[in-house]
């Protein structure tokens, strides 16, 4: 039985956008068939329903020095990395399971192949910074330089890590974002047709990627996950609260926050 798109109203019901489509029970039905022509011909049936959606997410990245086409690749590797590992008994749905895992792998796309050396996402953020208040600056020294220290008071930064961000902007060599765009007027760069970084967008990766974790732990470490990163109460708090010692609720919530971490990011990275 074929994968097809559901009815758009069971679509909005089930699905938050208009390209998720309902392959729910190909899922189950594909869990269950071993190995062989008909388990590769249902899997290859449920990544084209979804490459729709990976399209559209390859679309937020683009005009960012890479080409949309090779973007659409990236993504659809994601997607069929998706594909293979998502475990319907999970009780996770799908699309929650797919954006986090196509998504990183874009992103590990531009960071494995934009940049010329291996920079930490720390560093990243303080060369876009720098680079802003440059920018800003720059409008209104009549062609002069900022120094560091008037970059610092304009980003909000120490010298230093102003001067970090200076030396970071040497490592992303392969596309200057300071570069003219051809056909446009005289002085129009790369960098003024860019939009910024919404954080926002990584935070819901990240909440989608742990949530299906979370919901596999025992109810306790659950229940002292919730205290500490929700209520905000302290380790002491939480062993009054729990009943147990509070160097116990720390290696609850060591052990238990290194084993999301190890699940989430080494999914994500195979």
């Amino acid at each position: 039985m074929p994968v097809t798109r559901a009815r758009a109203g069971t679509a909005r019901r089930a699905h938050s956008h208009h390209d998720a489509p309902d392959t729910a029970a190909a899922f189950r039905r594909l869990a269950v068939l071993p190995d062989g022509p008909r388990h590769d011909r249902l899997r290859d049936e449920i990544v084209r329903a979804w490459m729709p959606m990976a399209t559209r997410l390859a679309r937020r990245y683009r005009d960012r020095g890479e080409s949309l086409e090779d973007l659409v690749q990236v993504a659809h590797l994601g997607l069929v990395k998706a594909v293979h590992r998502y475990d319907p008994d999970r009780g996770c749905a799908f699309e929650s399971y797919a954006v986090p895992t196509i998504v990183g792998e874009v992103k590990r796309h531009f960071r494995d192949h934009l940049w010329g050396v291996h920079v930490p996402r720390r560093v990243q953020e303080l060369r876009n910074r720098v680079r802003v208040a440059r920018q800003e600056l720059g409008q209104g020294l009549g062609g002069r330089e900022p120094t560091v220290e008037e970059i610092a008071e304009r980003a909000r930064l120490t010298p230093d890590e102003v001067r970090t961000g200076l030396e970071a902007m040497d490592s992303f060599t392969v596309l200057s974002l300071d570069a003219e765009i051809a056909g446009t007027e005289e002085g129009t760069a790369l960098v003024d047709t860019l939009g910024r970084q919404e954080s926002g967008f990584d935070r819901v990766v990240d909440r989608e990627s742990v949530r299906c974790r979370l919901r596999e732990l025992p109810e306790r470490e659950r229940y002292i996950l919730y205290l500490r990163f929700f209520r905000g109460m302290t380790q002491s708090g939480i062993a009054e609260r729990v009943g147990v010692s509070q160097m116990h609720v720390s290696r609850l919530l060591d052990r238990t926050c290194s084993r999301l971490r190890e699940q989430v990011v080494g999914r994500g990275a195979g």
